[in-house]
């Protein structure tokens, strides 16, 4: 692209940017990689409380194709917008989302498109980002084409055209003859639609590009919209000024009345009938209000739609709420037991075994709709594995600071044994778990629930995970072949949304979570909750572990626990326990772990004169093997990020690194970074240790680099700040900016490193 001082603008690009710095990066390359003259890019830092503003100025002083407007305050999208309008100086503008991208040659082709139609407005395609590197096509995108269109055309030629996205982003508009409309963004989560319909009503010369331009990436809930918020009132103000518009422009808009009155009932219900949009003490209100615009906006004479549509605004215009409520949880339940009819149905058709399928799901879907129970936590661990791990740590705490509240935790026969005696617990598949699972309040896991396990109304679902992610996680798997296999990304994205509550250990992760789990949660900055025991342990505890593991007093005890490989269908040791222990010798003891998902091969028996090896793999406490060892050798584990904050010596085995990144992706360049020595051998981790390197100064300033990074948030109280917040509802203190910040975006942000 060439700057407005090399060539006469034609194109606008107006970017607001609010709180998107991991995604900015790849939408500004998106469209400075285009080299189209003519074109301008305006950004709005619309106070972004991250590092947009930073992010963005940097960009502008390598490329004057970019001018950066910064607001003292937070506007809004909408006015983000406007204001982006009024510094823009091309025919055409295109507001773009900064977390969104365009496609190769879009640039080109809108302005190609311009140039000889000369439209007031371009419609184009789009497609949405499932997960990094799946792409899903426009639905509607028919429309574009079907039937063939006109170079140019009118609203009243091609009324389907309302049926397309009514987004600014799939648009290009004529500055001036938006500016002569009068027509500005609104200032709510409906700011679209008071622009977008009335464009192409009022529009002469209407043209569409069957060509996907733009990528919307589906974050989140896929947008501010989907969040549960009395804000959604503000989609009346939105479809007001549209049907003001129309009575003030008697004749071509006000023909577009009918199938605008339909399209504006179906938004209205959609919003109505979801219950993650509207709180539940203001849908009534809601719903009396869209009776209201209904019998208000109603033209004469008006045609129901047909089908469940029809039957939805019959209700609406009767203001019959109670009854449209009950469509949603029928339909719901009605799907439900007839898809898992379906599927028990699948092996055997007899009617013994489809009842027997369905019954515990029905039994399940009655507790749900039975009263909540606001003093009942349901707890589980590593797909209900056992007790550990953070929702263990929160359980232990919540006993002590909400004892009012009753925990649960779900637990397969073979994994009960691991239970404190007189911890309550149910087994998976049980009535009682039914019961629970529909009536609790509190639902904490490191891990997914199943997902039959839907979420209900008002309860409050706490994901704390289980790691640091170094490797891809979530929807960022999608892009390499070992992390895509046997993932359901759709699944994934819905398991997502029913949580309220994400547990970050680090700004790293708080960093990642967000892209890679999309969901309108709340991250909470406490670190751990499974480290702090790391910093409660006395020394009595340590010795105590140590005995009970067989470590003789007076040895160096290190801990090798390799990560699971994706790529490899078998457990298989990257370095040979016999091996390191013979070159370590008497003075040291090995302990071995072999990750969770890959079971556990008794390492061969060590040769005289070696360290004895001890497979800890099946111990219940990772937390008690790091404060027994007093070295670590991992490769890409994330148990490196947890024993840092015992600032002992840390090493890195990293035999596999590019084939490792290559097939399940990283989110850092830990060689560039690593916590301490990098080993690529074996005789390169053996010599490491004849050298005393894990404790030489170069190591410590390795590591000490590594716990800045890594280990800002945990202080020995993560737990109890998560039950604080979620039990008792207390919000601490903010934490220090420059906690948060304490990941490069340069590092993290990119999307396409690793």
């Amino acid at each position: 692209m060439a700057s407005g001082s090399d060539a006469a603008v034609t194109l606008s690009v107006v970017l607001p940017v609010y709180n998107v710095q991991e995604f900015l990066p790849q939408c500004l390359e998106s469209l400075f990689q285009q080299a189209a003259a003519g074109v301008e890019v305006v950004a709005v830092d619309d106070a972004s409380p991250d590092d947009c503003g930073v992010i963005l100025d940097d960009y502008a002083r390598r490329d004057p194709r970019l001018r950066v407007v910064h607001l003292d305050r937070n506007r809004g999208l909408g006015e983000a917008r406007n204001i982006g309008l009024d510094h823009a100086h091309g025919d055409y503008v295109w507001f773009v989302d900064s977390d969104d991208w365009v496609t190769s040659g879009a640039v080109a082709a809108v302005r190609g498109r311009l140039e000889r139609s000369r439209p007031d407005v371009l419609v184009f395609d789009h497609a949405r980002e499932l997960a990094p590197g799946r792409l899903a096509p426009n639905p509607w995108s028919r429309l574009l084409r079907e039937p063939p269109p006109e170079e140019v055309f009118t609203l009243d030629e091609r009324p389907s055209v309302l049926g397309l996205m009514m987004t600014a982003w799939n648009k290009a508009i004529r500055r001036e003859y938006l500016l002569d409309l009068g027509l500005r963004f609104g200032g709510g989560f409906y700011e679209d639609v008071a622009v977008t319909y009335p464009i192409l009503m009022a529009a002469e010369r209407i043209s569409l590009l069957d060509r996907v331009c733009y990528v919307y990436r589906v974050r989140r809930t896929g947008a501010i919209t989907a969040t549960a918020s009395e804000r959604h009132f503000e989609v009346f103000d939105g479809y007001g000024k549209i049907f003001a518009f129309m009575d003030a422009r008697k004749g071509r808009a006000d023909d577009h009345r009918a199938a605008m009155f339909d399209r504006m009932i179906w938004h209205y219900t959609t919003i109505a009938e979801d219950p993650a949009r509207v709180p539940a003490a203001s849908r009534r209100p809601f719903f009396r209000r869209v009776s209201q615009e209904f019998r208000e906006h109603r033209p004469s004479p008006y045609r129901y739609p047909p089908g469940a549509r029809g039957i939805k605004f019959r209700l609406v215009e009767r203001d019959l709420y109670w009854l449209f409520r009950g469509l949603r949880p029928f339909n719901r339940t009605r799907l439900v037991l007839r898809a898992a009819a379906r599927r028990a149905g699948g092996a055997a058709r007899t009617g013994v075994r489809r009842a027997k399928a369905v019954a515990p799901l029905a039994y399940y879907q009655l507790q749900k709709r039975l009263p909540m129970d606001d003093r009942l936590a349901v707890y589980a661990a590593y797909w209900y594995r056992g007790y550990s791990c953070n929702p263990k740590a929160i359980y232990e705490k919540a006993r002590e600071l909400a004892p009012d509240v009753h925990g649960v935790w779900v637990a397969g026969p073979e994994a009960a044994a691991s239970l404190p005696p007189g911890t309550d617990h149910v087994v998976p598949g049980s009535l009682r778990y039914f019961r629970v699972m529909g009536r609790a309040k509190y639902l904490v896991n490191n891990v997914n629930f199943p997902h039959a396990m839907s979420k209900r109304r008002g309860s409050v679902h706490v994901q704390t995970l289980h790691g640091t992610p170094l490797k891809r996680m979530g929807l960022e798997q999608a892009a390499y072949p070992a992390g895509a296999r046997n993932m359901n990304f759709a699944r994934l994205r819905k398991h997502s949304r029913r949580w309220d509550f994400v547990v970050s250990a680090n700004p790293l992760s708080s960093q990642v979570w967000r892209r890679a789990y999309p969901g309108d949660y709340e991250i909470l900055e406490t670190g751990y909750p499974r480290n702090d025991r790391l910093f409660h342990a006395t020394a009595d505890d340590i010795a105590r572990i140590r005995r009970d593991l067989g470590i003789d007093a007076g040895k160096t005890a290190v801990l090798y626990a390799p990560t699971y490989r994706d790529h490899l269908d078998e457990l298989v040791y990257p370095l040979d326990p016999s091996v390191l222990a013979a070159a370590l010798g008497p003075r040291y003891a090995l302990l071995v772990r072999a990750h969770y998902l890959t079971g556990s091969a008794p390492p061969p028996a060590p040769a005289a004169g070696s360290a004895p090896v001890v497979d800890v793999s099946a111990h219940p406490a990772v937390e008690d093997l790091c404060l027994a060892a007093d070295i670590l050798i991992t490769d890409y584990s994330s148990i490196m990020f947890d024993y840092a904050h015992l600032d002992r010596p840390i090493v890195v085995y990293a035999p596999d690194w590019e084939t490792y990144g290559r097939t399940r992706g990283v989110t850092f360049d830990l060689l560039a970074e690593p916590p301490g020595p990098v080993a690529r051998t074996e005789d390169e981790l053996i010599a490491c240790f004849k050298g005393d390197e894990p404790g030489s100064a170069s190591s410590t300033a390795r590591r000490a680099a590594f716990r800045r990074r890594f280990c800002v948030f945990d202080n020995g109280r993560a737990a109890e700040r998560v039950v604080r917040r979620v039990y008792l509802g207390e919000k601490g203190e903010e934490e220090p900016r420059q906690r948060r910040q304490a990941i490069s975006p340069t590092l993290s942000g990119s999307r396409r490193d690793g």
